[in-house]
This record gives structure tokens, sequence and C-alpha cells, in this order.
């Protein structure tokens, strides 16, 4: 069966979208990424979208969990400071960490895929690559 427009995308995938929206306007602003999410759920179409409790609690988890997510892909991104990532790969890699570590329903193999397949998407060439070995290698390191 062929795949279906953009709009058919699952909801968490939408919602990890969302969420990957607010944060990388957050990091771009340098504001906190709740107060973006704020403004952002404030500018939305009436009704809210079912995917976006989800994205919600993806965006105040990684807000919560920041200094310790951000340490884990420091600590494990091979040649590259956290600064030096591209905005994107960075907060696809905040987002999947956030749900390794914290969110107990989404498999870690699920995760990575979804990191990388948005990174397909929205960033460079060499992104899904370089975050499928960043967030495989904290998987590991999250195993033990």
């Amino acid at each position: 069966m062929a795949e279906g427009p953009k709009t058919s995308m699952p909801a968490r995938r939408k919602a990890r979208k969302r969420a990957l929206d607010v944060l990388f306007e957050a990091d771009l602003r340098d504001r906190p990424p709740t107060d973006v999410l704020t403004d952002y759920v404030a500018r939305l179409d009436r009704p809210l979208p079912g995917h976006l409790d989800y994205a919600i609690g993806l965006v105040n988890g990684v807000a919560a969990h920041l200094d310790r997510i951000d340490e884990l892909i420091a600590s494990y991104a091979e040649g590259w400071t956290i600064d030096r990532m591209p905005v994107v790969d960075r907060n696809l890699a905040r987002i999947a960490v956030y749900e390794l570590l914290y969110v107990d329903e989404i498999d870690d193999a699920v995760a990575i895929t979804e990191a990388v397949e948005l990174a397909r998407q929205m960033s460079t060439d060499d992104s899904p690559r370089f975050l499928n070995g960043l967030i495989g290698r904290i998987a590991e390191y999250a195993s033990r």
C-alpha cells in the first residue's frame, strides 16, 4: 500500500514534530521552552489536536530534565559539542533522549527511529546517521 500524504502521519510523530517546533524556537530565541510552549498553544486553532497532550509532555519533560539530557548528549556526541550541532539535530536528540530515559511506554528503537526519520525530513543529509549513532550510544548506556 502506498504511503499517504503527510497528514496521515502517526499521532506521536506529529506530537514529536510539534515538540521539535517549540524546542527549536526556544533554542533559537534563547527562551525557556515552557514559555514558548504557552505561546505556541495559544496560537493554535481550536479544537486542539488530540496529539497535543503528548507534544506538551515532551516539551515539559525535556525542559524539566534539560541539564541531564544535554549532559548525556555532550558526553556521547563524538567529535561534536552540543553548541555546534545543528539546532534541529540538537532538539531531536533531546526529545529522543527524554523518551529513552523517562517515557516507559516508548521502546528505545522507536525513539531512535522517530528521531532519525524526522532528521531525514527536516535536517542535513548527515543528520540521520549522526543521530542514529548518538542516540544508539545513549540507549546502550541507559539500558545498563
